[in-house]
């Protein structure tokens, strides 16, 4: 026979479970506190300043996991924006066609992949999604933002990005954005400069894909 308490440890209750027959006690942190309690108002503090949270690695699903992020957060009431940075508004992409549906605000500005169009368009692509990103999280009409890919733009080595894509101004938008934004990023290799600021970094490991089967993109899955 199992004995169920109730044990006040520095604020916060505990239940305890004490089973003489089997010789142990176990106890189950209670998802409660005491009003005045300090750990429960420094929790609420932490939710109200809003959250850093980055998805890098090689593994696939970066994006997929901000997307899944996003489509939560509108499910609480959260304002939601996802601003694409290389994926381009002259191909269709699932997530653009279903969150257009759900009225979840998603901006493609890129134009593809660094291969497939000029430096320069590149660049005037990037110039151009970064003067938006920063108009509208100044804005301070969101609750959510996702910057999917910004991590790629800012790994470009093909040609300078700096310039167009200031690494401090990242910086500086994270730490200077609206009070109680939380801020997904994503795409791969990640800059220790902006996972130094960030809540919750994810590294998304490869361990089997079907792409090194000579599997290609599959519709619904990739796109």
């Amino acid at each position: 026979m199992c004995v169920t308490g109730f044990l006040r440890v520095k604020g916060k209750v505990r239940i305890v479970v004490y089973c003489p027959r089997f010789g142990f006690r176990m106890e189950i942190r209670a998802f409660f506190y005491f009003f005045g309690s300090e750990e429960r108002d420094v929790g609420k503090s932490d939710q109200q300043r809003g959250l850093v949270l980055v998805y890098t690695g090689d593994g696939k699903g970066k994006t997929t996991a901000a997307l899944g992020l996003a489509v939560r957060a509108a499910g609480r009431g959260k304002r939601v924006l996802v601003i694409q940075f290389i994926k381009s508004p002259e191909r269709t992409y699932g997530e653009k066609i279903v969150f257009d549906r759900l009225g979840i605000e998603m901006i493609q500005t890129g134009v593809g992949f660094t291969w497939t169009k000029t430096p320069e368009e590149h660049r005037m692509a990037l110039k151009q999604a970064w003067s938006l990103t920063k108009e509208k999280i100044s804005s301070g009409a969101y609750d959510v933002v996702i910057l999917d890919e910004l991590n790629n733009a800012l790994a470009i080595e093909r040609f300078p990005v700096d310039d167009v894509l200031p690494l401090a101004e990242v910086q500086e938008m994270i730490k200077n954005r609206p009070h109680g934004m939380h801020l997904v990023i994503t795409g791969r290799q990640a800059r220790p400069e902006i996972t130094d600021m960030a809540d919750l970094v994810t590294e998304m490991k490869p361990l089997k894909h079907y792409y090194d089967e000579g599997v290609p993109a599959v519709l619904g899955i990739e796109f």
